[in-house]
């Protein structure tokens, strides 16, 4: 046996406890700085919140100011949210003498019904848009399935491809692509089909936009519909490129077209007229097809009929625009940013998991969620100035994950954050920015 013999020792670290008070989202000020900048408490304070039920209750703008922080420091469900209560620090930083306890949180949007929902909310995004400096739009379209695991409202089986015969609810959502904010969104019973309440949800998402101007409409194929083609081109006079289904005619259609563009290896274009049975005029369609055997991972549909081995999947697009066939085609890829705002919205902000009994109360919740969203996004814009996709996760620990503590000196209250070097010098420059009055939203695609 050989004994090796080593001096190097391991230096014991003595712990011990203490009652100063810490935080370790000292950079969460941020937020709270850009916030008040740009007039939104203001704003929300003069809506029809439901009034605290007494002296010793939270004010109302209170209870989503503090509901928004539990979700950008990591909640992601009501029990999350009490951490607040314990950070007496990030209490100071907002100004509150107590954060809510997660029973605060369910009463109040238990006070919410579809009439409340619709005098908050409605005004609410639409002091999002009126305040950006742009002009004209994208609208990106998408539905998503939220699965339950209780007894809630509006929590039905459909369609769940994750959970199959597990209820969920169905929520519709409309995104402007040029900010990555949502411009509206409604919850729906799980058993909704994607065009269900559609209409109605397009009427009052222009409503919400009548001051600018929507260029173009962007959807997946579950709003492939002839009733929802027209009422764009009859009703809305609008652009759109909507995805379409594969039904068998459709494949037929396909199967039968012989000359295919190349755009690059392994993926072909077309373009051509179709009318369907209950169309009174045929509608412009551009196909893309992607060689399997040179792009292993290609997304779309298979044809497949006779053919022994299949080797393309098929994607098909309608559209009233006269682009070329290729930008129309890489227009709608970039609808897929959609997509993933809600992947983040469900990940990071967990928009799935703030359910309550009540359906029009998880509807306000969600919704709320979706301005805590809203102002991520004009963080990303206003303070970071950068145009990147940082989602919540990189945000947390990039910006506002910052050791601090507070301390007070003749009459002068200080919030010390620990950061040293470049770090140091690049949080002083968000500081200046956010110290900036009366921001405007600064989006602009004019």
């Amino acid at each position: 046996m050989i004994s090796v013999k080593t001096t190097n020792k391991v230096k014991e670290i003595q712990v011990l406890f203490t009652d100063k008070n810490v935080t370790a989202w000292g950079g969460i000020k941020l937020m709270k700085d850009m916030i008040d900048s740009i007039g939104i408490k203001d704003f929300i304070s003069k809506l029809d919140l439901p009034e605290k039920g007494s002296d010793r209750g939270y004010e109302p703008m209170q209870i989503i100011e503090c509901f928004w922080t539990s979700i950008w420091i990591g909640a992601g469900r009501f029990s999350h949210s009490a951490y607040l209560r314990y950070d007496t620090v990030l209490q100071e930083i907002f100004g509150w003498k107590q954060a809510p306890s997660q029973s605060t949180y369910r009463r109040f949007f238990q006070k919410f019904s579809w009439k409340r929902n619709t005098e908050v909310f409605v005004p609410l995004q639409k002091w999002f848009i009126d305040n950006l400096k742009i002009k004209n739009v994208t609208i990106d379209f998408d539905s998503s399935v939220m699965t339950r695991y209780g007894e809630q409202e509006g929590s039905k089986v459909g369609y769940n491809s994750n959970k199959p015969g597990r209820a969920s609810h169905h929520p519709l959502m409309a995104f402007i692509a040029e900010t990555r904010m949502v411009a509206n969104a409604w919850l729906r019973p799980g058993n909704t089909a994607a065009l269900s309440n559609c209409k109605a949800f397009i009427d009052e998402t222009f409503e919400i936009l009548k001051d600018k101007k929507v260029g173009l409409v962007r959807a997946d194929s579950g709003f492939y519909a002839h009733d929802f083609l027209n009422y764009l081109e009859q009703e809305k006079k609008t652009n759109y490129i909507i995805a379409v289904k594969m039904y068998p005619t459709i494949k037929q259609e396909l199967r039968s077209k012989k000359e295919w563009t190349k755009l690059k290896d392994g993926i072909e274009i077309t373009e051509f007229e179709y009318q369907s049975a209950d169309w009174k005029h045929p509608r412009r369609m551009v196909a893309v097809r992607k060689n399997i055997e040179i792009l292993t991972k290609a997304t779309g549909k298979l044809l497949l009929f006779d053919e022994p081995v299949a080797r393309y999947r098929y994607s098909l697009y309608v559209t009233n625009l006269d682009l070329p066939a290729e930008q129309l085609w890489i227009s709608y890829k970039d609808r897929a940013d959609a997509e993933n705002r809600i992947k983040e919205l469900k990940y990071d902000f967990g928009l799935d998991s703030f359910c309550l009994d009540k359906f029009w109360a998880t509807e306000a919740a969600l919704r709320t969620i979706m301005m805590g969203y809203n102002l991520m996004s004009l963080f990303r814009q206003i303070v970071l100035q950068s145009k990147s996709q940082a989602t919540l996760s990189t945000l947390r620990f990039k910006c506002f994950a910052l050791g601090s503590w507070i301390t007070k000196h003749a009459g002068k209250t200080t919030l010390n954050i620990s950061a040293i070097g470049e770090k140091r010098i690049w949080l002083d420059g968000l500081f200046d920015i956010v110290r900036q009055k009366d921001q405007r939203l600064a989006f602009s695609n004019a």
